[in-house]
């Protein structure tokens, strides 16, 4: 197997103050952000606050700048256009409701008036609709952290399950802190972005807690982080190389993946790192903390 490193003696723990400042910050930045996102005063999408999707199919491609260029002359403001190769289709979504999709069409009528093109569907999301989509994808991110306690509790330990969870939680909270920041817009495909590195910083925190575990279970009277420590230096060959091909991946996907996956997958690649991070950060360190605190065998017993 491909080493990028050999026998580290990084003094992880001796990291966690600076750690949990910086997680703070992050944490805070995210709960507001969340905060702002509830009360409709980030950068959403038309899935959460509404609006109208028109699809036009062209016989010939008609580049995707110069029909944003004419949406934007005509008035469109804030408009998201994708483009699909087969079928020369664009697929325009635009916050504006109620009788908006005549005036796109009238908008490329004008504009390219020698480009035949037919209208293949108009949809309209109402207010409504996007406060339920909102409402439901926070709850979807609330019980995927409250399973992934569950599940680490029953494979571990509690104390296990809520570092996890936390540094599940301090992901989400940095990526959409990073996207508020940014002022990049929040829809539901950033949603699943979320919960997808959510299942990504988990696998990682895992990999480092089952080789805590069996360190464990080996070295009943060393002290906690020093344990802890050792265990992290040990996998963290395994952790920079997995990170690093996933980063590799979503690079080009960034750079040449066009407008719709490039928020998606830019909300990914900020994960990964953040949730890299996390796993050595701020799951291990969450964990020797609460155990010098409450005592307890914490698993040596098994």
């Amino acid at each position: 197997m491909l080493q990028i490193l050999h026998k580290t003696n990084i003094d992880f723990m001796g990291w966690k103050n600076v750690s949990f400042a910086i997680s703070a910050v992050m944490i805070t930045l995210g709960l507001f952000a969340l905060v702002q996102v509830g009360r409709g005063k980030a950068n959403l999408g038309i899935d959460f606050v509404g609006g109208t999707t028109v699809q036009l199919s062209f016989k010939e491609r008609l580049p995707i700048d110069e029909a944003r260029k004419a949406l934007e002359t005509s008035g469109f403001q804030g408009t998201s256009l994708q483009e699909f190769t087969d079928g020369n289709k664009i697929l325009i979504r635009l916050r504006e409701h109620e009788g908006v999709a005549e005036k796109v069409v009238a908008v490329f009528k004008q504009a390219f008036p020698n480009r035949a093109f037919e209208v293949d569907s108009t949809m309209e999301i109402g207010p409504t609709i996007g406060k339920d989509l909102q409402k439901d994808a926070l709850l979807a991110i609330v019980f995927s952290i409250i399973a992934i306690i569950i599940y680490i509790a029953i494979r571990f330990e509690f104390k296990f399950g809520v570092a996890a969870a936390v540094a599940t939680g301090h992901d989400v909270c940095a990526v959409l802190a990073i996207f508020y920041v940014l002022n990049k817009e929040i829809n539901l495909l950033i949603v699943t972005a979320l919960l997808t590195l959510a299942g990504y910083s988990l696998t990682d925190t895992v990999v480092v807690f089952d080789r805590i575990r069996e360190n464990l279970k080996r070295a009943k009277r060393e002290p906690l982080g020093t344990l802890v420590n050792a265990s992290i230096n040990e996998v963290l060959s395994r952790t920079i190389i997995t990170s690093l091909t996933v980063v590799l991946v979503l690079i080009p996907l960034v750079l040449f993946g066009g407008e719709v996956l490039h928020d998606f997958s830019l909300a990914l690649l900020f994960g990964v790192i953040v949730g890299t991070y996390s796993s050595v950060f701020v799951a291990s360190p969450i964990l020797v903390v609460w155990q010098g605190k409450t005592g307890g065998s914490l698993i040596r017993k098994k």
